[in-house]
């Protein structure tokens, strides 16, 4: 298993930044890719971002969030990383990263099913 934990959300203004981070124990050698996603009030789990968990970097954005949040790693710290910049009211929802475990292909890497493992969530709220 892989347990993962979020931290650094927060309540900020527009404009704002803030980093999140994703700590993960347990077998951490078996992700293949640790993504990052958002769920709002009365809306549906929203894919945010997602970064290879080993070898070649490759990432991935929602149109939503390309240019503003970057997603990054430290394989000595067995984290992740998601740094959103020029925050707006729309980005307000609990973030959570998850591991998948499983190889999957780029058409099915924002769908939530995919992944096995995931975190509590931490909340980010920005006001207007």
């Amino acid at each position: 298993q892989v347990q993962l934990v979020e931290s650094g959300g927060g309540l900020v203004q527009t404009g704002d930044s803030l980093r999140l981070s994703c700590a993960a124990s347990g077998r951490t050698d078996s992700p293949y890719g640790i993504g990052w996603f958002r769920q709002a009030p009365g809306k549906e789990r929203e894919f945010v971002a997602r970064i290879s968990w080993s070898g070649i970097i490759r990432t991935y954005y929602a149109d939503s969030v390309k240019g503003r949040f970057t997603i990054s790693r430290d394989g000595a710290k067995k984290s992740v990383y998601l740094q959103m910049n020029s925050l707006k009211p729309e980005d307000t929802a609990v973030y959570h990263c998850a591991a998948d475990i499983s190889p999957s292909t780029v058409a099915v890497i924002a769908t939530p099913s995919e992944y096995e493992y995931w975190g509590q969530g931490t909340q980010v709220t920005v006001s207007s």
